[in-house]
C-alpha cells in the first residue's frame, strides 16, 4: 500500500505556516515598545523580558516545530480539538489565537506520551513525523483504539519527495522513534522531547513541590529527564520561578557545555547553569583522598559550628553606657544573660546584631525610667555606641568563614573543643594542618574546604533559596557539599539525578535516602533500568563491573540489540592501534571520543599529532566540541558519542580508588560502537 502524497504534502503544508506563524509571531514581540513603562527601572525590566520573548521565539531551520500529532476519536466527548500537533513550543495564527501547535508541556499533550491501547485518554491515533535537516520525510501511525490496526503488517511507501509513510501494527516498535534514538550526533546535547517514554514523563510532569531523585542507569536518559522536567516547571510555574530562579548543576564546564543546548531548544534561555565550583568556589590547593573524606564528612557539620559559636566568649563585665551628664548601667550578669538567650538560637551574624540591640533597648528602658523620651533613632545610637560596640567586640566578635576555618585547622586547642564527641583523636590528626598557612588569606583552600566555608557561611548570613535546583551526577558529592547545595532550595525543590554505580570521588553516595537527608529534602527514588542509548551488546558488557561496584543496583537492559557495536581488541602496540581505530571511527558519521587514562592523555595526543589526525583534548573548561576528543577518563561522566575508543582498560582501573566505577562509566559512553583496545591484562572483574 503505497503512501499517499497528498498526505506527505498537507503535513509538510501544515509545517510551513506554521513557520510561518512563528515568524510573525517574533515579528510582532520585536515591535513592542518599553516606552511604555513608568520608570526607567521598570523600562529596564520590560525591556528584558521583550528579549527574551524575541529569543525564545527564534526558529532553527534543523529542528522540526512538531514531531507528533494527536486525532480525537470522534465517539467520546470532549472540547479538544479533533487534531492536535504536538511540538516544543505553543504556535499559534490569526487574530484568534487558532494553535497550530501545542507545546509538548501543556497538560493536553501528555496524551501524546502516555496514550496507549489500554487507555487511549480519549485519542484515536498517534502519528510521529520523521525529519532530516528540518524537512518532513516521513510519517508513521499508531492507532490506539481497539478496533483500528492499520493494514495488515503494516505498510510503508516512498513519496515523490522521498518521505515514507508507515502504520505501525499494534506493539510494534516505532521505526522514527527508533531512528530518532540511534541518529548520530556531534556537538552538544540534544533535546529528547520527541523521544520521551510513558516512565520519564511521569518524573519531567512531577509537580513543582516534589522533590524528585533518579538512580538511573546509563543510556536510560536521567540527564535529559531532569532538564526536560526544568523546561516542564517554567513552563508551568512560569511567574513564581521567573522570581525565585532555577539553577542546573552539574560536575564540571565540560558537562554544561555538553548539556547548554537543550533548554533553549526548548525556548528556555534564561536558566542559569553552574558546576559545584562555580558555586562553592573554585579549589586552590589539593589534599590527600582521606583528607578530603573525612572533611566532606556530614559530621563536619557539627564541628564547624562549634569552631564558629566557640568565638562567642562569656561577658565578664557589664555595661555603662553615658549619655549627657547621665551614665546608665547593665550589670555582668544581665550582659550574660542576653548573650546566653541569643547564642546558638540564630545565625551567627543576625545574632551579633540582635545583641547590639538587647543591650541598647536595656539601657533605653533604664532611660525612659528616668523619664527621658527615646525611641528606635535612640536605641540605634545607643547599639552604635562605642561602649556596646568595644563590649560587641570583646563578647560577639565580627568573624569570616575564612577566618574560622583557618583557626580550627591549624589550632589543636579550638579543633579539640569542636571535635569532641564527635571525632576521634586520629581524625582530629588528620585534619590539623602540618604545616599551616601563614593566615586565612594565603590558605589554599581546596574542594572539600570549600564546602566547609559554604557551611560557615550558612550559619553566619542566610543563604537565599532558589524555585529549584536540579542536581546531577548527585552521587559524587559529598555531604557537605549536599548541605551547601540544599540550603540553595532550603524553600524550593529538587530534581537528583545520578547513578550510585559511577560513583567515583572518595565520598561518592552509597545510598540516595542518605543524599536526600543531607540535601534536607524529601522525595521518593525512581529507578530508571531500561536503557534506549547505549547498544546492548555495550551496555551487557560494562555490566560484568557491577557486582563489584554496585551490588544492590539492578542489571540495566537496553532496548537496542547492538549487533556489531562492541569490539573487544589485544594489540601488540598501543598507540598505533589507537590511532588506527580512531582513523576507522573518522569514516563513519557522527562524534568519536578516544577515552584514556588521565596519565596517557599527553601520550595518545602526541600519537595522534605525529600521525597527522587533527583532534582536540577535551580539558575541564573545555566546551566538549571537536572530533575526534581525546577524553581523560575523569572528564568522561555524563558525556555521550557516536563512536568510543577505550584504550587500555587495567590503566584506568588501577588510576584511582573507585577505578573499577571509573571503567564503568568511561566503557558506557557510546551511542553507536564501542572498541577496547588493550595492550596489558583486562581487569579480572572485565574479563570474566
Amino acid at each position: 500500500m503505497p503512501a499517499e502524497p497528498s498526505t506527505l504534502a498537507a503535513e509538510r503544508a501544515h509545517l510551513a505556516a506554521s513557520r510561518a506563524a512563528l515568524r510573525r509571531m517574533r515579528e510582532d514581540a520585536a515591535g513592542l515598545s518599553a516606552d511604555v513603562a513608568a520608570d526607567w527601572v521598570s523600562k529596564q525590566f520590560l525591556e528584558s523580558l521583550l528579549d527574551q520573548r524575541v529569543a525564545a521565539l527564534a526558529d532553527h531551520p534543523d529542528t522540526p516545530l512538531f514531531f507528533g500529532r494527536m486525532d480525537r476519536d470522534g465517539a467520546v466527548p470532549s472540547d479538544l480539538p479533533a487534531v492536535m500537533y504536538v511540538g516544543r513550543r505553543h504556535v499559534h495564527d490569526g487574530p484568534e489565537g487558532r494553535p497550530l501547535v501545542l507545546d509538548w508541556r501543556a497538560p493536553v499533550s501528555r496524551a501524546f506520551y502516555q496514550a496507549g491501547p489500554a487507555d487511549p485518554m480519549g485519542w484515536r491515533l498517534r502519528r510521529r513525523f520523521g525529519f532530516q535537516g528540518g524537512e518532513l520525510t516521513a510519517f508513521e501511525d499508531e492507532p490506539l483504539d481497539e478496533q483500528y490496526d492499520g493494514p495488515p503488517g503494516g505498510a510503508t511507501g516512498p513519496d515523490s519527495r522521498g518521505g515514507r509513510a508507515t502504520h505501525i501494527p499494534r506493539n510494534r516498535p516505532s521505526r522514527i522513534l527508533t531512528e530518532e534514538i540511534e541518529r548520530p550526533r556531534s556537538g552538544p546535547m540534544r533535546d529528547i522531547v520527541a523521544t520521551i517514554q510513558p516512565e520519564q514523563d511521569v518524573i519531567v510532569r512531577a509537580g513543582l513541590p516534589q522533590t524528585v531523585c533518579v538512580q538511573g542507569a546509563p543510556g536510560t536518559g536521567k540527564t535529559a529527564v531532569g532538564l526536560h522536567r526544568a523546561a516542564y516547571l517554567l513552563f508551568t510555574h512560569r511567574e513564581r520561578l521567573s522570581k525565585s530562579g532555577v539553577l542546573i548543576v552539574g560536575p564540571n564546564r565540560a558537562f554544561l557545555a555538553y548539556i547548554s543546548a537543550v533548554l533553549p531548544a526548548l525556548g528556555e534561555v534564561r536558566v542559569e547553569q553552574a558546576s559545584v565550583d562555580d558555586l562553592l568556589g573554585a579549589p586552590a590547593g589539593q589534599e590527600p583522598a582521606a583528607v578530603s573524606a573525612l572533611k566532606g564528612d556530614a559530621r563536619m557539620a557539627q564541628v564547624v559550628s562549634r569552631a564558629l559559636w566557640a568565638h562567642v566568649r562569656k561577658p565578664e563585665d557589664g555595661l555603662v553606657v553615658t549619655r549627657g551628664a547621665s551614665r546608665y548601667r547593665l550589670a555582668d550578669h544581665e550582659v550574660r544573660e542576653i548573650a546566653a538567650a541569643l547564642r546558638g538560637a540564630t545565625r551567627y551574624g543576625s545574632g551579633r546584631a540582635a545583641f547590639a540591640q538587647r543591650l541598647a533597648h536595656q539601657i533605653l528602658v533604664r532611660m525612659e525610667r528616668r523619664g527621658e523620651a527615646t525611641d528606635d533613632r535612640v536605641q540605634d545610637q545607643v547599639a552604635r555606641s562605642r561602649p556596646v560596640k568595644q563590649l560587641l567586640d570583646q563578647v560577639w566578635p565580627k568573624v569570616t568563614p575564612e577566618q574560622v576555618l583557618y583557626r580550627l585547622l591549624s589550632d589543636a586547642d579550638l579543633l579539640r573543643v569542636a571535635a569532641k564527641g564527635v571525632l576521634d583523636e586520629d581524625e582530629q590528626a588528620v585534619l590539623l594542618w602540618p604545616r599551616p598557612a601563614r593566615s586565612h588569606r594565603s590558605a589554599r583552600w581546596t574542594a572539600a574546604d570549600r564546602a566547609l566555608l559554604d557551611e560557615l557561611h550558612g550559619l553566619i548570613e542566610r543563604t537565599a533559596s532558589l524555585g529549584h535546583l536540579v542536581v546531577d551526577e548527585a552521587q559524587d558529592l559529598s555531604a557537605m557539599q549536599l548541605r551547601a547545595l540544599g540550603r540553595r532550595c532550603g524553600t524550593g525543590s529538587a530534581t537528583v539525578l545520578g547513578d550510585l554505580a559511577q560513583g567515583t570521588t572518595a565520598w561518592s553516595a552509597r545510598s540516595w535516602k542518605d543524599v536526600l537527608a543531607h540535601l534536607g529534602q524529601e522525595g521518593e527514588v525512581t529507578e530508571l533500568t531500561l536503557g534506549f542509548r547505549v547498544p546492548g551488546t555495550v551496555l551487557d558488557y560494562a555490566a560484568r563491573l557491577l557486582p563489584h561496584v554496585a551490588p544492590e543496583l539492578e542489571r540495566p537492559v537496553s532496548l537496542r540489540a547492538g549487533a556489531g557495536a562492541l569490539d573487544i581488541r589485544r594489540v601488540p602496540d598501543l598507540l598505533p592501534a589507537t590511532v588506527r581505530a580512531v582513523r576507522d571511527a573518522l569514516e563513519r558519521p557522527g562524534s568519536v571520543g578516544l577515552i584514556v587514562a588521565d596519565a596517557e592523555v599527553a601520550a595518545h595526543a602526541s600519537a595522534l599529532e605525529a600521525a597527522g589526525v587533527a583532534h582536540t583534548v577535551l580539558g575541564p573548561e573545555s566546551d566538549g566540541t571537536g572530533r575526534p576528543l581525546v577524553i581523560p577518563a575523569a572528564l568522561a561522566k555524563g558525556l555521550e558519542y557516536d563512536h568510543v575508543i577505550v584504550a587500555e582498560p587495567a590503566a584506568i582501573a588501577a588510576a584511582e580508588a573507585r577505578g573499577l566505577a571509573r571503567l564503568y562509566v568511561v566503557l558506557t559512553r557510546a551511542v553507536t560502537s564501542l572498541t577496547v583496545l588493550h595492550q596489558a591484562d583486562l581487569p579480572a572483574e572485565l574479563a570474566g
